[in-house]
């Protein structure tokens, strides 16, 4: 999962959930056999210029801790790491699988992958990438001490070896159907020169630390409350980007980052409120676009938690959420009302959208009755209600207001829930955390694989301390299947047996908005472009003809 300085990404500890704000260009024409969604758009971009540009001001709705992803999930310090750094392979503007710092791969066989390295991969120190230095970065990766939010994602592998000058050979324990995509920055691979991780162990992505990669931009500086800098560097295997110097502010308050944009002091913003999406169309400097995400967003409920240990209490409650309201009205009807885990565009190896979104829309569901939730709850251990609360993140303002709609619902069936709205990172620190049953789940899918969600809020570790022996058995099938329908079958199976448990209640799928400057353009846009090196994609646009 993502952390959310904006939303983020939610990973395998009970540490962070998130947002990917991502826009699509106007001209962007994606490949017939694409499931990523087009975005729309408020404003044409003009065409490229072909200008550098001394600098732009990049506004974050939220602030980072730390800059590597191995220790705070967050999507924004995805979308940052990704911007300095790169893995083995990359995740291009379809969702397919691309050659990074590997320029090649070979699989020998299910469990086993050899990489041959680019001759002209550098670090932005100017040294040379290495076999060695890939091999570190994953051995750091590994680590559950350096790399807690990560580290899930290399628990398989039992071989790293150099077997020639450029060549490295991974083996896994056993056939894992998502590792590939985990081998790039939309995943969980960060790699960075052995000879930095050394020098700077129990530092890195600290103020003090930074990281270091291959990427088109170094890290200039860093400062927990106030931003980044980030300086281009000309040591990038991929070319020369367009922009000199990239300012990143760290603007939580959204009155604040509209102000910034209506000034024209800021350039890019992520995560424009959907609730403000009016008011930043409405800014004649500003170009606003939208996209499917892969966002997911649903109610968690802690299964080991009195009165959230009782289904009939999980389905009380998932059975009051209007949750065709909280789309068309908070959401502006910029999401979709989810009906299962898995979002439609990560179906996409064996669906169009519109075949997923039928086939998910036939899985068993808890729909908004008021009458039937009363009947759960008299079935309940708790017939008479009870008091609840629910935490949100400041820089998830629709989540709040989608749990103000639940609490009057609830109220109408005998359980109070308070809604608290608290900062990010005590927000992240409650997922999981033993005390709070109810709580949001709010994931990015940043690799777009079908089983990414479904293992992180169903898998081994995951935050509702839920454990079905069946859906243990499912999940290892889909994780070893080589077929991608097969694979897709397994985990629909595992999302109908949690429905009936109401693990997590499927709230809706995300759209997300970014705000433009009217002379910045973008090119190859989607929902996978800020975890590619995204600043390579921006422009000096013109006039619109």
């Amino acid at each position: 999962m993502s952390i959310l300085n904006s939303p983020q990404k939610p990973r395998r500890t009970a540490r962070s959930v998130a947002l990917a704000a991502t826009v699509l260009a106007s001209t962007l024409v994606l490949a017939a056999c694409s499931s990523v969604a087009p975005a729309s758009v408020t404003k044409t971009a003009g065409p490229d210029t072909g200008k550098e540009i001394d600098a732009i001001t990049v506004a974050l709705p939220g602030s980072l801790s730390n800059l590597y992803p191995g220790q705070e999930a967050g999507i924004l310090n995805y979308y940052l790491a990704s911007a300095v750094q790169e893995g083995l392979v990359s995740v291009d503007a379809s969702g397919k699988v691309q050659p990074a710092l590997a320029e090649s791969w070979v699989q020998p066989d299910p469990a086993s992958y050899v990489f041959t390295l680019r001759a002209d991969a550098r670090f932005q120190d100017g040294t040379p990438v290495t076999v060695d230095d890939v091999i570190y970065s994953i051995r750091q990766a590994q680590d559950a001490t350096v790399s807690p939010s990560i580290s899930y994602a290399f628990a398989g592998v039992t071989g790293l070896e150099k077997t020639a000058t450029n060549q490295l050979t991974i083996t896994l324990a056993a056939p894992d159907a998502a590792f590939l995509r985990n081998l790039s920055t939309a995943g969980a691979l960060f790699v960075s020169s052995k000879a930095f991780l050394e020098a700077h162990a129990g530092t890195v992505g600290t103020k003090g630390g930074l990281i270091l990669g291959t990427g088109p931009y170094k890290v200039a500086s860093f400062s927990p409350d106030t931003g980044v800098e980030l300086e281009r560097v000309d040591t990038w295997w991929g070319g020369t980007p367009k922009i000199k110097t990239i300012h990143v502010s760290f603007i939580p308050d959204e009155d604040t980052r509209l102000l910034a944009a209506k000034s024209g002091t800021t350039d890019l913003s992520f995560n424009v409120p959907l609730a403000q999406s009016g008011q930043w169309e409405g800014l004649d400097t500003q170009r606003v676009q939208y996209v499917n995400d892969l966002s997911y967003v649903g109610l968690n409920f802690d299964t080991t938690l009195a009165p959230f240990d009782d289904v009939h209490v999980r389905r009380a409650i998932s059975e009051s959420i209007d949750r065709d309201t909280i789309v068309s009205t908070l959401l502006k009807g910029h999401g979709r009302v989810a009906t299962a885990i898995p979002t439609p565009e990560s179906l996409g190896e064996s669906y169009n959208v519109a075949d997923a979104t039928a086939l998910l829309a036939a899985l068993p569901q808890n729909t908004f009755d008021l009458d039937a939730a009363k009947a759960e709850l008299a079935k309940s251990a708790h017939p008479d209600g009870f008091t609840a609360e629910i935490l949100y993140p400041n820089t998830g303002p629709q989540l709040g207001n989608a749990a103000q709609s639940l609490a009057e619902n609830l109220k109408k069936i005998g359980i109070t829930l308070t809604v608290t709205e608290v900062p990010i990172e005590q927000w992240l620190a409650s997922i999981g955390d033993g005390v709070h049953g109810l709580g949001f789940t709010w994931y990015f899918s940043t690799t777009g694989d079908p089983g990414e969600v479904t293992n992180y809020l169903l898998g081994a570790g995951n935050s509702s301390h839920y454990s079905n022996p069946a859906i243990v058995d499912l999940l290892a099938q889909a994780q070893a299947a080589t077929d991608a329908s097969k694979r897709i079958d397994l985990l629909l199976q595992a999302n109908t047996l949690q429905s009936a448990d109401v693990v997590d209640a499927p709230l809706w799928w995300g759209q997300s908005a970014t705000s433009f400057a009217t002379d910045l353009g973008i090119t190859d846009y989607s929902s996978f472009a800020f975890t590619s090196p995204w600043p390579s994609l921006l422009y000096s646009a013109g006039e619109v003809k």
